[in-house]
Parts: C-alpha cells; structure tokens; sequence
C-alpha cells in the first residue's frame, strides 16, 4: 500500500506517467498497476487523463493531501533508525557546488569525520529541498534565499562571490554601475532569487539565461556574451582570474546554505555535521 501512495505522490508531482516511472525508477506500467489498485481500494477515481497529461480527480488531490505528510514522516523514520545507527549521512547537493569547490570541502570534511558514511546526490537547489521535504535526504547543501523554508532549518556557511565571464574572454571595460548585459542562472534555479535584487541594484541586466552555471560560463567562453557565475564554476572550468571581472564590493554572492528538517538537525551527527561543513565552507579556495 505505501509503494502505491508513493506513486501517487510522484505522479502528482510530475504529470506523466513516463517522469513518475522515471523518477521512481519502475516502468510506466507499473505506474498504471498501482494507481488501479488504490483506485480499486478506495473505490474511488483519483486520476483523470489528459492526453499524455495526467491530473488528479478531487479525491486524487485529497489522498494526496493527507498522505504525504505521512510518508515524509515515515521516511524520516527510516532514515534516523537506518543511517543515523550505521553513521551514515545521506544528502543532497546542488549540482554547481558538488561540481566545482564542493567536492574539495567534503574531503575535508571526510577527514576530520572518517567513521562517517556519506552518500551523495547531485540535483537543482528546488529539488534538494522537495526531497528534505519528503524524507528522502537527511541533510542538503544548496542556494538561495532561505526566507521561504519556514519549514526547516536554513543557516548560511558561505557567501560564494559572483563573477563577470567577458565574452569570448575579451576585455570589458566596465565600472560598477554601468548597465551591463549579461547571462546568467534561470529562474527556477535556487540561486536566482538571492541575485535578483542585488543585480538590479548593480544595473545588471539578464538578457539569456540557461538551467547551469556550467553552461553559461561555457557559453561566455565561446563568445556568446558576458557570463554571470559563482567564482567556483570560473575556476572549475580553468578560466583566468586575469579574465573575469570580480565586482567591486559589497559585490554580489550567492549564499549557500546548509538545510535539514528540524527534527533531524537535532541530532548529534548531523550537527557534528555541520559543525564541521560550517566551519571549513570559508577556507575553500575561491573567495
């Protein structure tokens, strides 16, 4: 029956049968096996289809209200009974720090911490904290603002410095606050919403934006305009610090945070966790 509400979750979340099967790593026939039988158990529709769209009928969406702070809870149940008695942490990281100076602080980490397992998943800042959220990580490591996590505990370990990437790494004659043309992260992203404000403030104007830092740094590499990135990706990537234009202070970062649900950052491993990952973020190259 849990497999069952799992798939309900999922398939709520993503629309389709085919991202659900993804997602849950099962194929799309045992999607629609599932679903018929809680359909069969409720004796209820909770699904209506939509072409390759799939919605949820008013009992679909009221199931689904009810069941998933259970199943989060549960989850969270297995991680602290499973993990936490093995030592073992199990989190979720954005994929530009896993990528860039992020494998660089877990080493150090790994160091000070050796009887301590750690499983890592590399995913977009929204998706580490849906799946805090839901159970399935015990801690994240991601970007952006932490205004809209009331529902979890947030603490800044870093503010990671943005830089300009000129195109096709030419020279920019630019001053702090003239208007500038740039591309950078795209809107879903964490990290968007902790720039936005101070980019307007500097006259920055995104004028292209794409799902990866990676891929806008690669792109102003190759000339098709000036690149905003965190200073981590630039070095990752080889760029010259000669290249890139660090903006004049107060400057524009991004904060990177440190996240779990409340009940899990009380206990002692992952706040020894945290002890460690905050007190060693400001020591990694790249500030």
């Amino acid at each position: 029956m849990i497999e069952n509400l799992e798939t309900l979750v999922a398939l709520s979340k993503a629309g389709t049968m085919m991202e659900a099967s993804t997602a849950l790593r099962i194929s799309q026939s045992a999607v629609s096996k599932r679903i018929a039988s809680l359909e069969r158990y409720y004796d209820r529709e909770l699904i209506e289809r939509h072409g390759r769209r799939v919605v949820l009928t008013h009992h679909g969406t009221r199931l689904v209200e009810r069941v998933t702070p259970l199943l989060s809870e549960l989850r969270s149940v297995f991680l602290e009974d499973n993990a936490l008695r093995k030592g073992k942490i199990i989190l979720g990281v954005s994929e530009a720090i896993l990528a860039s100076w992020g494998s660089d602080l877990f080493s150090k980490v790994r160091d000070v911490m050796p009887s301590v397992e750690f499983e890592f998943h590399a995913q977009r800042s929204p998706v580490v904290l849906d799946r805090l959220r839901s159970g399935e990580y015990m801690v994240g490591i991601c970007t952006g603002s932490p205004d809209a996590d009331s529902d979890l505990v947030s603490e800044v370990i870093r503010q990671e410095p943005m830089v300009i990437i000129p195109s096709g790494l030419g020279v920019l004659k630019y001053k702090s606050g003239d208007a500038l043309d740039v591309m950078t992260i795209e809107s879903r992203s964490g990290a968007w919403g902790s720039i936005e404000e101070n980019m307007q403030r500097m006259n920055l104007n995104r004028v292209a934006s794409l799902e990866s830092f990676f891929a806008v740094a690669q792109m102003a590499v190759a000339g098709f305009g000036h690149g905003l990135v965190p200073i981590g990706v630039a070095r990752t990537l080889g760029v010259s610090m000669d290249k890139v234009l660090e903006l004049d202070k107060p400057g524009l970062t991004r904060p990177v945070r440190f996240v779990a649900r409340k009940s899990m950052f009380s206990q002692e491993l992952v706040r020894s966790f945290y002890n460690e990952v905050s007190r060693l973020a400001g020591e990694i190259d790249g500030d």
